[in-house]
């Protein structure tokens, strides 16, 4: 009786600890979408939807993390690539490669904030090479996709080092048997790499793709730092109709619209990352 029980008593803190922080705030947002004076109504999400930030705020959202997402996942593979090769200064190299994750998003977006402002170091460069004679509004209202690629990159630059640490756990799991029997037959590095680590590093590829995608449709602070009102996003958006217009009905509305966007990402990393049964252990 005791060994029947046992497994359901250890996931009992784990199951708590999501009824209390996830499934309940998650029932209240989704009743504050659909409910007005108690009763089931639509018209919050209509407001959403004919307001005229939303489009762009979403096309926004899914351009960045269509932008980001990508080329974090090929630099981390590359990098985790390196340090698994590596010998000597693994660990050190490995550790300031991640330093960025100890950097919350609010200072990171002010990182490159002192970049791209007027009075940043970019501007101080150019004219100190004399590219340019006065200093460049790179972040101004009118330099819309300057505001996208700064964006982009403090993303990068923040958030790629989220992808390194798990690939490099998923490259640790590969038995080193497997690239020693490659080498014997012949097979290049190349094809070491696209028949040996990526197939068995699919389920960290796709850990890290969902975790790493749904962060980026919650972006928020970056942008917030570096372009203001310049670049609605969704989560801005949201953060605007809770505080600033006081309409927290519209803002779980869009709340409700980022999940919906993470989980069928999710679906459909799940879908086509999922790793064969045979392939299973």
């Amino acid at each position: 009786m005791q060994q029947r029980t046992l497994p359901y008593l250890l996931l009992l803190p784990a199951t708590l600890f999501l009824c209390v922080f996830f499934i309940y705030p998650f029932l209240l947002v989704a009743w504050q979408a659909v409910s007005q004076d108690g009763a089931l109504t639509l018209d919050h999400f209509r407001t959403m939807a004919g307001h005229w930030k939303f489009p762009t705020a979403f096309w926004n959202t899914m351009l960045l993390a269509l932008a980001v997402v990508p080329v974090q996942l090929a630099l981390a593979l590359f990098m985790a690539t390196l340090v698994t090769r590596m010998g000597k200064g693994r660990d050190v190299i490995l550790y300031i490669w991640t330093i960025p994750l100890g950097i919350s998003d609010l200072a990171a977006g002010i990182i490159w904030l002192a970049i791209f402002e007027q009075t940043g170091f970019l501007n101080s460069m150019l004219s100190g090479l004399g590219v340019v004679e006065q200093p460049v509004a790179w972040l101004g209202y009118q330099n819309k996709g300057t505001i996208f690629l700064a964006v982009v990159l403090a993303e990068i630059w923040r958030a790629t080092a989220i992808v390194l640490v798990i690939l490099v756990a998923g490259m640790g799991l590969i038995p080193k048997e497997y690239y020693e029997a490659a080498e014997v037959f012949g097979a290049s590095p190349w094809k070491r790499f696209t028949r040996i680590t990526l197939p068995l590093l699919r389920p960290s590829i796709q850990t890290a793709l969902i975790l790493r995608t749904i962060l980026a449709f919650e972006v928020f602070a970056v942008v917030i730092a570096l372009a203001g009102t310049n670049f609605p996003v969704l989560m801005g958006e949201t953060y605007h109709w809770q505080f600033n217009l006081q309409d927290r009905h519209v803002a779980a509305a869009y709340a409700l619209v980022i999940l919906a966007i993470s989980i069928a990402f999710t679906l459909v990393f799940l879908r086509t990352l999922r790793v064969p049964r045979e392939a299973q252990p």
